[in-house]
């Protein structure tokens, strides 16, 4: 049968740049392009890496023999706009600018995605689209307020695997409707983050490139306020907000995010190396314990998913500390390629169709309430 639709998946993370070239539903290639910290760090704003990126995912390409004309859209991981609704998105020129501008706030590596998408569309006349943001916003009330009046926590986090991993595990192996499921879902690779997912909506999750959470190989994770402050009495809120997203974690305390090199050292029984890496199980594992209760205790599965469930010691810690709570499933690396290409594969045949941005925020504030 001849081929309708090519599909070209763009997926920028902070360690790595994953490139997938789909033929209707076959995967032609999957290549997982990774960039170690002391390369991206050269860039003094993630918007800067553009030309690298496209210049590695051009090279993809190249090796591949595949053309850029033959490619029928660009589909690319999302975030730094205006919190949307899940589902997929045509993006369009207000939500390529907003996601330039970063007016959401976050500056997280997957905004890139977006832009290179457009880019590529444009370039070359095809049509562009994204899945399941990172600001993806379903959280409850409860999830929002802090003790600040006008702060918030806002809904930043690994939408799209954890999503897409929770489909696949309510439907494959339970039989069941990810909406009739309740799961805990931890996405742990170069960010970590940690979601409650209720009937089909992530109703609360750790924010990962903001300063919550366990630290990670590239992200600080959560750090007591007045310590922090005492940090940035000493530094600046410019260092702080690079150590969020970039800078952090392993970068910040080996001068590498590359996890194979850290846990070498494990496996060699270097102290520094050992405290560190158990300290973050330790953080994961707290994380899971605090969206369980957001559950009330009605879990279905905690589901693991990233790139670092290649570690078996991961595993192993999560498992004793939180087996407790529900059945534990591994899904190692992540589904986010698959759920990009054919998801919008639906909206080509016209099975599905595309929201549009609105480029407003989908939570408005408390505007009954002085808060």
């Amino acid at each position: 049968m001849a081929v309708k639709f090519r599909i070209l998946v763009i997926n920028p993370g902070s360690t790595s740049t994953k490139v997938s070239l789909f033929d209707d539903e076959t995967s032609v290639f999957e290549k997982n392009l990774f960039h170690d910290s002391s390369v991206l760090l050269q860039f003094p704003h993630i918007n800067d890496q553009i030309p690298f990126r496209r210049g590695v995912i051009m090279e993809a390409l190249k090796a591949e023999h595949i053309d850029p004309v033959t490619i029928d859209a660009y589909v690319g991981r999302g975030d730094g706009a205006h919190t949307q609704p899940g589902g997929v998105m045509q993006i369009d020129q207000r939500l390529y600018d907003d996601t330039v501008a970063c007016v959401g706030g976050s500056v997280h590596p997957a905004k890139l995605g977006v832009m290179l998408a457009w880019q590529f569309g444009q370039e070359f006349k095809k049509p562009s689209y994204t899945l399941n943001s990172t600001n993806v916003d379903e959280y409850n009330e409860l999830a929002r307020l802090t003790g600040i009046k006008g702060v918030y926590r806002v809904a930043h986090t690994h939408v799209l695997n954890q999503k897409a991993v929770a489909e696949y595990h309510a439907e494959k192996k339970l039989g069941k409707r990810y909406e009739d499921c309740n799961f805990i879902v931890a996405h742990i690779d170069g960010g970590i983050t940690v979601g409650a997912h209720e009937k089909g909506r992530i109703i609360d999750a750790s924010m990962g490139a903001d300063g919550e959470g366990s630290f990670t190989p590239t992200r600080i994770g959560s750090v007591p306020v007045l310590e922090l402050l005492d940090y940035i009495d000493k530094h600046s809120t410019a260092d702080v907000r690079l150590k969020c997203a970039r800078a952090g974690g392993f970068v910040d305390l080996f001068g590498t995010s590359n996890s194979d090199t850290i846990h070498a050292l494990v496996d060699k029984g270097d102290r520094k190396a050992t405290l560190v890496w158990n300290t973050m199980i330790y953080q994961i594992c707290k994380m899971i314990g605090v969206q369980s209760v957001v559950l009330c205790g009605k879990v279905d599965g905690i589901l693991l998913t990233g790139g670092l469930m290649r570690f078996a010691d991961i595993i192993e810690g999560i498992t004793k500390r939180c087996g407790f709570i529900a059945p534990i499933s591994v899904y190692p690396g992540e589904m986010e390629q698959e759920a990009l290409g054919l998801s919008v594969l639906k909206v080509l045949r016209g099975e599905a169709t595309a929201r549009t941005y609105t480029g407003e925020d989908v939570w408005q504030g408390f505007a009954d309430i002085d808060l």
